[in-house]
Parts: structure tokens; sequence; C-alpha cells
């Protein structure tokens, strides 16, 4: 919830990494804990659930932009329980060129979907 990551089917940049990104700290199998976030909408228009990911005490969701694995993404502007949390990683994996900002040419914006392409 409240960040993109480049994807699979698109041929982005860094999908594969990001996607073993988010393996590493919820690989298949392992339990995790989904916390809604009640001023923002329940389900995207895929009906897919939109939720923050916690494992333990760490917000996955968090830690991939912080690792340069995904970027926030603000809805139509909206932003939640830990949007301030977001941008904050978001500075810091692009000051430090983590992950897809050292790999890709990045396109992003709050309230737009990441775009990666290969340098």
């Amino acid at each position: 919830m409240q960040i993109d990551a480049p994807e699979l089917g698109e041929g982005e940049c860094y999908a594969r990494q990001s996607l073993r990104e988010l393996e590493h700290f919820a690989p298949p199998g392992r339990r995790v804990e989904l916390e809604r976030d009640g001023r923002l909408d329940d389900v995207d228009r895929y009906g897919r659930l939109l939720r923050y990911v916690r494992v333990g005490r760490l917000n996955v969701n968090v830690e991939l932009v912080r690792r340069g694995a995904a970027a926030p993404y603000f809805f139509h502007g909206v932003e939640g329980r830990h949007a301030g949390a977001l941008l904050a990683a978001v500075d810091d994996a692009r000051a430090d060129r983590r992950g897809m900002w050292r790999a890709c040419r990045v396109s992003w914006e709050r309230d737009q979907p990441v775009v990666t392409r290969s340098r």
C-alpha cells in the first residue's frame, strides 16, 4: 500500500531485483501481518487488498522504498498513515543511489506509478 515497484511483465528495469527484495522479507509461506489504513481505499480497481505488510515490527513497504526496490505512490495525492516514513525512505534511497536509483533511469512523482528504464 502506498508504494509502487517496477513491473515484471512490463520489462522494467530493476523488476526482478525488486521482487527478490520483497521475497527476502516475506518469502512464500512466511507469516506476515496486514495493516489496513482507514484513510485509504480498502481494495484497488483489480480487487486486490490494499495493506501495509509487516513482518514482526518491520514495515516491509517502507523498507522496500528505503532499499530502492519501490517508490511511494499516493494515488490521487492521498497520503496514508505512513506517508512521512515513505517519503523519508525515498529521500534516503535517492541520496544514497540505492537499488533502482543507481541501476535505472527512474521517472517518479508522488502521485504517479514509478517508471524505470535501463541506462
